[in-house]
C-alpha cells in the first residue's frame, strides 16, 4: 500500500484539494505505483469524490481535521502540503518526500518564501495548484536530498554560558 497524504492544515484551501481531485492527477499518482490517497481538507467546502480503488484506480478518502495528523505522515510515501512550516518540517523530520502547494489566496504569503528555499535547497518540490500535476509527473522524488537534523548543541551552550552554567 502507496499512501499520498494531502494537507491543508487548519485553513482552507479548496484550489489544492480540487486539483488532487482532478482525473489526470489521479490517473498519474495510480501511474507512479500510489495505490490511496487521503486527504485532509480543512475548513474548505469543495468535497472531493470518494474512491473505493476498485477497477485499476486509486482508492480516495478525506477527512476534515484531526487532533494529530501525525500518524498520516508516517504511514504516507508521499505528502502534498500547504506551505505551513509546521507541516513542512515535520514532514522533512520523518525524510517523507515532499511536495509543497503555495496558497496564492493569502496575502503576503510568507510560506511560499520557506517553501521556495527549501526547494532550492532540493528538499522539497514547490508547486502552485495549476502546477501540481506537471510536477508530479515530471520530476524524480528520488532526486530530493534529506533534511538535515538540527543540532541544538550550540544553542544550549550558548544559553548555559548566559545562565553562568559551565559548558563542557
Amino acid at each position: 500500500m502507496k499512501i499520498v497524504f494531502v494537507t491543508v492544515g487548519t485553513t482552507s484551501f479548496d484550489a489544492l484539494v480540487k486539483v488532487v481531485d482532478t482525473k489526470q492527477v489521479k490517473e498519474e499518482l495510480f501511474n507512479k505505483g500510489y495505490t490511496h490517497l487521503l486527504i485532509q481538507m480543512g475548513r474548505g467546502s469543495f468535497i472531493p469524490t470518494k474512491s473505493a480503488g476498485e477497477d485499476g484506480c486509486l482508492a480516495v478518502d478525506y477527512f476534515t481535521f484531526s487532533s494529530s495528523i501525525a500518524d498520516n505522515l508516517k504511514s504516507a510515501s508521499l505528502v502534498i502540503s500547504h506551505a505551513g512550516s509546521g507541516s513542512i518540517f515535520e514532514t522533512l523530520r520523518l525524510r517523507k518526500p515532499l511536495i509543497v502547494v503555495v496558497n496564492e489566496d493569502l496575502m503576503d504569503n510568507h510560506q511560499s518564501e520557506l517553501a521556495e528555499e527549501l526547494a532550492a535547497r532540493k528538499h522539497l518540490f514547490c508547486a502552485r495548484p495549476q502546477m501540481l500535476y506537471n510536477i508530479i509527473a515530471s520530476r524524480n522524488l528520488e532526486d530530493l536530498l534529506p533534511y538535515p537534523p538540527a543540532d541544538a548543541k550550540p544553542v544550549a551552550k550558548l544559553i548555559n554560558r548566559f545562565l553562568g552554567f559551565a559548558n563542557d
